[in-house]
């Protein structure tokens, strides 16, 4: 039996923290924050209450897996409630599209809003998707990162490379099958999932669309905060012990290998391993020594680009919408703008998105309302994240309230004008998300996906100290519900029983 410490209690470390303490370690997770959930937040007042992280749940089978691995099956535990339609789309020519949340209805809902043959056309791209999501599932989702040699052995089997297509970015791969403009858009949006540019992300990440439609979009009622409660809870119940209010300021090592870790206040916890599900780039950064032996991983972070962060509104709404999806999405008639403002350009520095795209999640859930006449909504826009010396300081006097003001005039020229009904907001910016949750800079995932080797300069799940593991959205195999729930049962794999 080792002793576990876990840095940080957002989904990832709890459930890599559940599947520790069921295989028999001891397992203490230290977080900073007051509470459990880390990035998969909740805020309540006045009886409004908001999802602030997460708003849906993909590839459930995944988190069916982890509880079924540390004890009663999730069945029994939380209730999944599919959504149809996913997603509400409007586009800047006025176009709406009603996206199914069933595979088999999205091509004849794509024929209706933007014409015959965008249905078939979106198929064949998911066919194309598909394919690649059976060639990576298995050594890239689910393995532990080897770094460039997991790409060389996809490549001994050139079928396979093929299908990948490493060099082509997910835009051209757009090109390559679409030819409505709105379709390429729809595509270039799964890029954000990632918080990267589609022009210079991998066309892999066509995975993510396809996964998504496959396997459905789901709610849970209550808020998605109930299920990182119910993942504490199931660590817990398997003899973990969960400390929240509990900083980490320092991973400690002895004779190259992780020792414990040191708190704010001091206080040393002693572990055989430590699980680390603070972002990567401050593991390494701020809280590994300087003569860490991690000079490859430092130079790897070095080299790439850190993902886009996001701007929230919370907004307490008078009143109710007729025919609001669960999620909708306006876009702009300028998506190449956006992505030039969150990365910036050879000419300009990242900078607040002058037009973005709305992304609004608004449940019909009692749970979120104070009453059937009122509405409590999520609103967030793409933002580039807070680097006050390269880019945006996102803590300058009244920059916050400006781009509030000006998103919610965007959301009106969209047709969503809900200004005279906000009863009250809170704003949220990449500085805030920084500083909540220890992000740097507020960079949701961590890493972006731009460029065709980005995904495995990702940190991988075992650093080079030994006894040190790396879990949740920074790490490989990247960041989302699924992809951190990976990540979880890949470093309890690379930990063993005990």
């Amino acid at each position: 039996m080792a002793r576990v410490v876990v840095v940080g209690a957002g989904l990832g470390g709890l459930a890599a923290a559940a599947r520790l303490a069921s295989t028999g370690h001891a397992v203490t997770v230290l977080e900073q924050a007051p509470q459990v959930g880390g990035k998969l937040g909740w805020y309540a007042r006045d009886g409004h209450a908001f999802d602030t992280g997460p708003s849906l749940v993909t590839l459930p089978q995944m988190l069916e897996d982890l509880f079924a691995a540390t004890g009663a099956p999730l069945s029994e535990v939380l209730e999944l409630q599919r959504l149809d339609p996913a997603v509400g789309y409007r586009f800047a020519d006025g176009t709406r599209l009603s996206m199914p949340g069933r595979l088999g209805a999205v091509p004849a809902a794509l024929d209706d809003a933007l014409g015959g043959g965008a249905g078939a056309q979106w198929s064949a791209l998911l066919d194309r998707a598909a394919a690649m999501w059976r060639v990576t599932e298995e050594p890239f989702l689910r393995s532990p990162l080897a770094g460039p040699a997991t790409l060389l052995r996809l490549a001994r089997r050139t079928g396979d490379l093929a299908t990948i297509a490493p060099w082509r970015s997910l835009r051209g791969l757009g090109a390559q099958y679409l030819t409505d403009p709105r379709l390429r858009m729809l595509l270039d949006r799964y890029a954000t999932y990632s918080g990267s540019d589609p022009r210079r992300t991998p066309a892999a990440l066509a995975t993510v669309p396809w996964a998504e439609q496959a396997f459905g979009s789901w709610y849970v009622p209550g808020g998605l905060r109930r299920l990182v409660e119910a993942v504490a809870d199931r660590a817990v119940q398997r003899g973990a012990v969960v400390r929240t209010g509990a900083p980490v300021t320092e991973v400690l090592l002895s004779n190259g290998r992780a020792a414990g870790v040191r708190l704010a206040d001091g206080e040393r916890v002693p572990a055989d391993v430590v699980v680390c599900n603070a972002d990567a780039a401050a593991l390494y950064a701020d809280l590994l020594p300087p003569q860490a032996p991690v000079r490859r991983a430092r130079a790897a972070l070095r080299r790439v680009t850190p993902s886009s962060s996001g701007f929230v509104l919370l907004l307490a709404l008078r009143g109710r919408t007729p025919d609001l999806a669960h999620h909708t999405v306006l876009f702009p008639a300028d998506y190449d703008a956006e992505f030039d403002a969150l990365f910036g350009t050879r000419m300009h520095r990242p900078r607040p998105v002058a037009d973005p795209t709305v992304y609004i999640s608004a449940p019909d859930d009692p749970a979120t309302r104070p009453d059937a006449g009122s509405e409590s909504w999520f609103v967030l826009v793409n933002a580039p994240r807070h680097d006050p010396g390269r880019g945006v300081d996102w803590t300058a006097p009244g920059l916050a309230d400006r781009h509030a003001d000006q998103v919610l005039e965007t959301m009106a020229r969209r047709g969503l004008d809900v200004r005279d009904r906000v009863r009250w907001r809170v704003v949220r910016t990449p500085a805030d998300l920084a500083r909540e949750t220890g992000s740097v800079g507020g960079s949701i995932y961590g890493t972006s996906s731009n460029g065709a080797r980005a995904a495995f300069l990702r940190p991988g799940n075992a650093a080079a100290v030994g006894g040190l593991f790396l879990v949740g959205g920074s790490a490989h195999p990247g960041g989302g519900l699924p992809l951190v729930t990976l990540s979880a049962q890949i470093v309890a794999g690379l930990v063993g029983p005990a």
